[in-house]
């Protein structure tokens, strides 16, 4: 006479294997799907997983200027410990790289300037970011939309490897360089931008 199983525990076990097939199915496709790029800096690399879900139009100009080679051979040129590290639009010179139009500012993602996350920099005018980012090196809470000025900095991603990079950044010796504060008496550069594939 054959063992029939309970329906009960039959289907519990099925309802757990459904459960696993769409996690395994899901899981890996938005990790697969978060591109990455890899900045080999001066003083090492340092890998950022890009948020295209909450930050899709400043992910894509990003991946632009990475495409164009606009960032190799540029420097961090605004470091302050406790604070940020900021790069992405002037060479070893202090010169500014020409950049596209700036794009529409995207603050209000959900995503926070915590620790270890990199964000868009900007100037007074809230829809005038271009190629210049920043990496959070403290939860800087006050970056937060709607602070501090009624919109806040986009943040679009953040750093997977290379935090230890980041950190060694943000305690390089600064100084004064013409009409700039906070930077690096050593250029830090950064070699190379390219996508993860």
């Amino acid at each position: 006479m054959p063992n029939f199983r309970p329906l009960t525990s039959f289907l519990s076990r099925r309802q757990a294997a459904l459960a696993l097939t769409s996690a395994l199915l899901t899981a890996p496709a938005w990790a697969q799907a978060e591109p990455q790029v890899l900045l080999k800096t001066s003083l090492g690399d340092i890998t950022v997983a890009l948020n295209e879900a909450k930050a899709p139009k400043t992910v894509a100009n990003f991946l632009q200027y990475v495409r164009d080679k606009h960032y190799d051979g540029t420097v961090f040129h605004r470091v302050i410990d406790g604070f940020m590290i900021q790069g992405g639009g002037m060479d070893a010179a202090m010169k500014e790289k020409p950049t596209r139009a700036p794009i529409a500012l995207e603050a209000g993602n959900g995503l926070k300037n915590d620790r270890g996350t990199i964000a868009m920099a900007r100037t007074g005018d809230p829809h005038s970011a271009t190629s210049q980012f920043f990496i959070n090196v403290a939860n800087n809470d006050m970056l937060n939309a709607p602070k501090p000025d009624g919109y806040g900095y986009a943040v679009f991603g953040k750093v997977v490897k290379g935090m230890d990079v980041v950190d060694k950044i943000r305690t390089v010796a600064t100084g004064n360089r013409g009409m700039h504060q906070n930077v690096p008496i050593t250029p830090v550069t950064i070699l190379s931008a390219t996508e993860i594939k």
